[in-house]
């Protein structure tokens, strides 16, 4: 039995399935989840000591690799200080100011401590601003574990085949109207239907949770029209895409401006940090500025924030980080392209600078319901197929994945090289 397996057989006795966030037990690929034990770089090596490419990233965040170094120097630095204070310090300010440069849309900003903290707290801030009760969202877009969300919710919900979470009661589940992605018109009838009662559309500007989904020409506009018709508020969930896509994530990339943006991940360059902002008029709504109550103790964390500042201060500073992100996403889907012409496959590819999907069906893959199209068992052999080559994929396929720009071209092609045999294999078997 291996490290990892007796990890896991001993957590399965602590912790409910045995880990804190459910993509992680492996259920939908099969197999006994690795246990990390540290990770450099491009590469993640295992409590066994194996060692393998990285293209998850920490489901995100290590935009630049892992343990990159002045990241590591920043952290190192603040620790000195103590931990938490509880209080408000420099670096808070420091990192309002920067996102508020970086972002085109952010006039203020409210540090919280997870994406799912910061979506909650834009539901309900959009809902004191409009005094509206309803929401829409997508389905398939995920917007993390608060209640108002887990309704036909994508990632971990679909993986674990429970798209509606037990526990959101009905009146919760009645104020979330839900669209399907790319779809202007199912957005303008739920419109038309709830007249004056919708506060925010709210949704992943390119998606990450159901697999990585583009919003086809003009569907983003079409939603900041109709949200500008309609008084109602656009936020664009951008935990996943914020920083990633472009210094100001998908918003600068589409060029739309949403009225609230919500964040994570790279904001924290690792560490748990969330943070929400917008226009100053929605934003002084919240406490003590305005009636909406929201509050954390460990919101601005100065360890999460000074981390935080050394991962935004090198992107804004680097504006060359994207031009490689996006030579090497397109490489790698290039490559996977070619392996899968010359297998005589047609499997879906979906490709964004450093976010990309294998989607294991010939549909074209556009919303939730194209997505499920997928042979998710296929996807499991698959998966097992390329971590024995020694690459680790997300263990869904309803997950996007994030490349990094430790990936060296060398790295790109071994890549490529695995993912040709993986397929020759479970197609063969």
């Amino acid at each position: 039995m291996t490290t990892s397996e007796q990890l896991f057989e001993k957590a399965k006795t602590l912790m409910p399935g045995g880990v804190n966030s459910p993509v992680r037990a492996f259920r939908a690929v099969g197999g006994t989840p690795l246990f990390i034990k540290s990770a450099k770089g491009p590469y993640l090596y295992d409590e066994d000591g194996n060692r393998y490419i990285e293209l998850i990233n920490s489901w995100g965040p290590m935009i630049l690799g892992h343990a990159f170094e002045p990241v590591e120097e920043a952290v190192r630095e603040a620790i000195q200080h103590s931990f938490s204070f509880g209080a408000p310090t420099r670096k808070e300010v420091e990192m309002a100011e920067l996102i508020i440069d970086m972002v085109p849309s952010v006039e203020k900003v409210r540090m919280v401590n997870s994406g799912t903290e910061a979506t909650m707290a834009a539901i309900r801030v959009a809902r004191g601003f409009t005094g509206r009760d309803k929401i829409i969202k997508f389905e398939g877009c995920y917007h993390g574990h608060g209640d108002s969300f887990l309704i036909a919710a994508g990632s971990g919900v679909m993986t674990m085949g429970s798209p509606d979470s037990p526990g959101v009661t009905r009146a919760t589940a009645h104020d979330t109207l839900l669209a399907p992605y790319n779809n202007l018109a199912a957005v303008e009838q739920l419109i038309d239907a709830n007249p004056n009662q919708i506060a925010a559309i709210i949704l992943e500007p390119v998606v990450g949770n159901m697999g990585c989904v583009l919003p086809q020409p003009g569907f983003l506009e079409g939603l900041r029209d109709l949200c500008d018709r309609h008084d109602i508020l656009l936020i664009f969930d951008e935990v996943m895409t914020g920083f990633r896509l472009a210094k100001g994530g998908a918003q600068e990339r589409f060029n739309i401006r949403p009225d609230l943006t919500t964040m994570g991940k790279i904001i924290g360059g690792g560490m748990p940090v969330g943070a929400y902002g917008g226009r100053a008029d929605i934003m002084n709504m919240v406490s003590p500025a305005g009636p909406v109550y929201q509050a954390g103790t460990l919101s601005g964390n100065p360890i999460a924030m000074s981390a935080g500042l050394a991962m935004l201060r090198y992107l804004n500073e680097h504006p060359e980080v994207y031009t490689r992100l996006d030579t090497i996403g397109e490489k790698l889907t290039t490559g996977f392209r070619s392996s899968l012409e010359k297998l005589g496959l047609n499997f879906t590819i979906n490709h964004i600078s450093s976010m990309f999907t294998l989607f294991m069906t010939d549909k074209v893959v556009t919303d939730y319901g194209s997505a499920k199209s997928c042979d998710t068992a296929l996807f499991g052999r698959y998966f097992q197929s390329m971590l024995k080559r020694g690459v680790y994929l997300a263990p869904a396929q309803f997950e996007s994945l994030f490349l990094s720009t430790a990936l060296t071209d060398e790295l790109v092609d071994e890549v490529i090289r695995a993912n040709e045999e993986a397929l020759g294999e479970v197609m063969n078997a």
